[in-house]
């Protein structure tokens, strides 16, 4: 279960990041899967990123009633043409919640600040992969597990995919530059107290 991917594919323009039991996780994603595609072939279009959102946390919501409790948080993104972009997070009793940036798991306590200071409407691509990368390069630096391969996928008006995996070789020298120079600036900063 190390090596599944904790992403999955929704629809062409929807995402579902999820973690949690590993059976849980996938049992669950093949089961809102199935049910989107079975929305498509019946109404001739998919459902907007907020519908599969609601959609989601209804169905997760409805199985805390029953002996089938699914132990999964997640993060949904999607692209509407009309609505733009949208992300949200549904925690594993069913609440949602549309948010800006987010991530999951121990690496996602040293990002949250990251993910504040850097994000702004609009950004490229581009800018997103360089703020993905200072959060990889901080969690290399801090989190005493060594994780090796980060996923990297985007939504947007072009459909889904992925872009490279961020990865301790993808690194390039300034990068290690940045985080080895503040690394240091800190320890100087905390001997001078």
């Amino acid at each position: 279960m190390l090596n599944q991917s904790k992403i999955h594919r929704l629809s062409e323009f929807s995402m579902l990041a999820a973690v949690g039991d590993g059976g849980d996780t996938l049992q669950f994603t093949d089961y809102i899967a199935k049910h989107l595609q079975l929305y498509k072939i019946s109404n001739n279009y998919h459902l907007t990123p907020r519908g599969t959102a609601h959609f989601t946390r209804k169905n997760l919501a409805d199985y805390i009633r029953t002996n089938t409790r699914y132990q999964v948080s997640m993060l949904m993104a999607g692209y509407d043409v009309i609505e733009g972009p949208d992300l949200h997070y549904i925690d594993s009793y069913g609440a949602a919640m549309p948010i800006n940036h987010a991530g999951h798991g121990l690496g996602s306590l040293f990002c949250g600040s990251i993910f504040q200071r850097y994000w702004t409407e609009g950004l490229k691509p581009t800018q997103a992969y360089d703020i993905l990368k200072m959060c990889v390069a901080e969690i290399q630096k801090r989190l005493i597990i060594n994780l090796r391969n980060f996923d990297v996928f985007i939504v947007d008006r072009n459909g889904t995919r992925q872009l490279e995996s961020i990865n301790p070789a993808s690194f390039d020298a300034d990068m290690l530059c940045l985080s080895l120079s503040a690394s240091i600036q800190n320890l100087g900063k905390k001997s001078l107290r």
